[in-house]
């Protein structure tokens, strides 16, 4: 029996939403419907390209009768209030991750949509990736027993891509622990059952003219006595998809002779407004933006850097295609079926919640947790030592995303 798409409306055309294009153009359980940017290109762009609606103001947007499901692509330090409009108004609600900037706007965010009777799903994130998200199946099958350490490090030019001024203020959102740490922490949270209980951190803050964390570093504990590694660095050098057969994050062969590109497209920057400009431009609807390219569209599933899953009988490693497994005497490799539409895995997760009322994987109690992690990151490598978490969770049970794929 055929499903009536959900009927989307978007507020914030940039980046994530450009991301996401390929899967509102391959998924037909989804459709656009309306759009909202305060830029006037990106807005006649959006009611071009999708023969939807168009609009300058988010309150607008969430009240457009068309609209069914609102996705919340806006600036981290807008989530708190999109989302609020959206259930008041009684639309359902995707939002970008980080939730929010604080755990206590997490808990307003999951309160609203809980008494408005909508549906919360946070993500993307790496956490829908399906090499992780296999390696977790493997281990609640009882494959390999429970995993006791995991180590997860990504290396990339995050940092020194074209930026606005407050992508590089941490109070605003800014900087690679609420951007990137939020992709990592729920990627090692599922991986490890969820309920984490400290964590101890230190932060790189090493180029004046980015003054926001580089890179950082942390340590995690949970609760059945688990621990985790986690390391970043945004800053546009050694590349770690080198360990990764060179398959980009978003699942894109990547051209290693292209090394150093965003530092030199950074280059041409005179000050932050020429540098907030060469962004706008290379978004969409700005005068440099194109759609991907046949050749620039996914291969393989997307990934956030080289993880090893330390578990009781075996260690995992997910990748890109597969997930191996390293026995005792004998390795093997999992293949994992082709990506056809990219982050499908968000609209599975979506759809049932908010047609078949099945609670996401990735709900308001589990973002809630991820942000919760990134203001400990941020409070440990300030104080130099560790912080207790209070609000982790476990992975829930029978997840839709964890269900055995056949």
């Amino acid at each position: 029996m055929s499903v009536a798409p959900l009927r989307v409306g978007v507020i914030g055309l940039g980046r994530a939403f450009t991301l996401m294009l390929p899967t509102f153009a391959g998924d037909p359980r989804w459709r656009l419907v309306a759009g909202c940017d305060p830029r006037e290109a990106a807005r006649a762009r959006f009611a071009s390209d999708f023969g939807a609606s168009a609009h300058a103001d988010a309150r607008a947007l969430v009240e457009d009768p068309a609209v069914e499901v609102v996705y919340v692509a806006s600036p981290h330090g807008l989530h708190a209030a999109h989302v609020a409009l959206a259930a008041a108004a009684g639309r359902h609600v995707l939002v970008e991750k980080p939730m929010a900037l604080s755990v206590a706007d997490c808990v307003a965010m999951t309160e609203a949509c809980a008494r408005a009777g909508v549906a919360l799903v946070v993500g993307p994130s790496h956490g829908f990736d399906e090499p992780c998200l296999e390696a977790r199946r493997i281990v609640e099958r009882g494959e390999v027993g429970a995993p006791r350490m995991i180590q997860a490090l990504n290396c990339t030019d995050f940092l020194y891509r074209p930026r606005r001024p407050e992508e590089l203020d941490t109070a605003a959102g800014g900087g690679v622990v609420w951007s990137q740490a939020a992709h990592q922490l729920d990627v090692v949270r599922l991986l490890a059952g969820g309920r984490a209980t400290r964590v101890h951190a230190s932060v790189a803050r090493w180029d004046p003219a980015r003054p926001t964390e580089v890179a950082y570093a942390a340590m995690l504990w949970f609760a059945d006595g688990a621990f985790a590694t986690l390391a970043y660095s945004g800053a546009g050098r050694f590349d770690s998809d080198a360990w990764m057969d060179w398959h980009g994050e978003l699942g894109v062969p990547k051209d290693p002779d292209a090394y150093g590109t965003a530092r030199r497209r950074l280059d041409a920057a005179r000050d932050p407004a020429d540098e907030a400009r060469l962004k706008a431009d290379a978004t969409y609807g700005g005068p440099a933006w194109t759609p991907a390219a046949p050749g620039e569209l996914p291969t393989s599933h997307e990934h956030f850097g080289p993880m090893l899953v330390h578990c009781e009988r075996a260690d995992l490693r997910p990748m890109p295609d597969a997930v191996w497994i390293y026995g005792d005497r004998v390795r093997e490799r999992r293949p994992l079926r082709p990506p056809g539409v990219p982050r499908s895995n968000v609209v599975d997760e979506l759809l049932a919640a908010v047609r078949d009322g099945v609670p996401p994987l990735h709900g308001g109690a589990w973002a809630t947790a991820t942000t919760e992690a990134c203001a400990a990151l941020l409070d440990s490598a300030r104080s130099g030592a560790p912080v207790s978490l209070h609000r982790q969770v476990a992975v829930p049970a029978d997840a839709v995303l964890l269900r055995t794929r056949t």
